[in-house]
């Protein structure tokens, strides 16, 4: 939505409602007026969010409505009791919803579902304006971890689980099998860059070539991600001390095979023709960015299979292994101060490092 919709005009005749029982209330008209600014606004907010973000919450907000049909429930019906109904309804749904003539999917990840209760707590507090407990799906998310734990029990396996971490020794045999063309080019770059700066594909994806830049004192890159699922972060990328895996030098040689005229405001990582290997305009989007991380590991033969959040995890790893604060990875990858989530990766690969054993055999 433009944002001249969202202008408003002062007007001499506003005035507050006679006798009104609380500070803050006006006349009817007025009122309407600041009602219709109220929603423009969050229409106007979530036109700007990104992409992915707009639709996972569209789908979590789809699975919601479903599960109120069948329970007969209004939809603004968003309470703790609802939650965890929406959680057991959730947990014998397929991941995707039915359709005439397509056999049953497998049945909803754990992942999915906690995702799918924030996506619900969100569009609620943010297009119906309920005013929300910050616990309110906490009961719900124990019934989940429960479930959880039966399932592991049972041996039972859901969705693809998580992305395995792109790891340093992944890239060297990625790097070892590159071509020696535009691809190889293009491909150490875009994932050298996209492990150093532990991004997501729609960070990658929005990358245009005036936002990696040198710095001034020769230490590196500096590399402003504007367009975020958090919030934008300047990250600063210094030398590698393995040459072949050095984000910057492999920057360096993929904008020079975009030319030494190349456009500031074009999109850093583009595609390239098949058969003449020119570089194209057209962007890499996200998905794209995860297949050819993907292609790439197949190509090296490696023991895991790399998606596009795998180099997220892996800097997290590598950067805990290293004996980096928590502190560092956080900043370097955008997440907030004491994020849970990023501390899962970390945990993940912590049983070796902090061990009972040390010192003991």
């Amino acid at each position: 939505m433009p944002t001249a919709d969202l202008s408003v005009t002062v007007s001499s005749t506003t005035r507050r409602v006679e006798g009104a029982d609380r500070p803050g209330r006006f006349d009817p008209a007025t009122e309407a007026r600041l009602d219709r600014l109220d929603h423009q606004a969050t229409a106007h907010v979530e036109a700007n969010r990104p992409e992915s973000t707009r639709t996972g919450y569209a789908t979590d907000w789809n699975a919601w409505l479903r599960f109120c049909t069948n329970a007969d429930l209004p939809p603004a019906a968003v309470r703790s009791g609802t939650l965890v109904a929406f959680v057991e309804w959730c947990w014998h749904q397929p991941a995707r919803p039915p359709r005439p003539g397509r056999p049953p999917g497998r049945l909803t990840a754990p992942a999915t579902i906690d995702r799918r209760l924030s996506g619900v707590v969100v569009t609620a507090r943010r297009r119906l304006k309920l005013h929300l407990a910050q616990d309110v799906a906490e009961e719900a998310r124990a019934l989940l971890k429960a479930k959880v734990k039966q399932m592991e029990k049972d041996g039972e396996t859901r969705g693809r689980g998580p992305a395995p971490a792109l790891l340093v020794r992944h890239m060297e045999k990625i790097a070892a099998t590159l071509p020696p063309n535009r691809f190889g080019i293009r491909d150490l770059s875009l994932m050298t860059l996209h492990f150093a700066i532990a991004g997501r594909e729609h960070e990658l994806a929005h990358l245009r070539v005036r936002d990696i830049t040198e710095d001034p004192e020769g230490r590196g890159l500096i590399v402003d991600v504007r367009v975020s699922k958090v919030a934008p972060r300047t990250v600063e990328v210094p030398f590698g001390s393995r040459a072949h895996l050095c984000p910057v030098r492999a920057w360096r040689r993929w904008k020079a095979e975009l030319g030494q005229d190349v456009d500031p405001d074009s999109f850093a990582f583009r595609a390239v023709h098949n058969r003449w290997k020119t570089v194209l305009k057209n962007r890499l989007d996200p998905v794209t960015i995860g297949d050819i991380l993907t292609r790439i590991g197949a190509r090296a033969g490696l023991d895991i299979r790399p998606t596009g959040h795998s180099p997220r995890r892996g800097l997290v790893t590598e950067s805990s292994r290293a004996g980096n604060p928590d502190a560092v990875a956080e900043r370097q990858g955008g997440w907030a101060p004491g994020s849970k989530v990023m501390r899962r990766y970390r945990e993940e690969d912590d049983g070796f490092k902090e061990n009972a054993l040390h010192g003991v055999l």
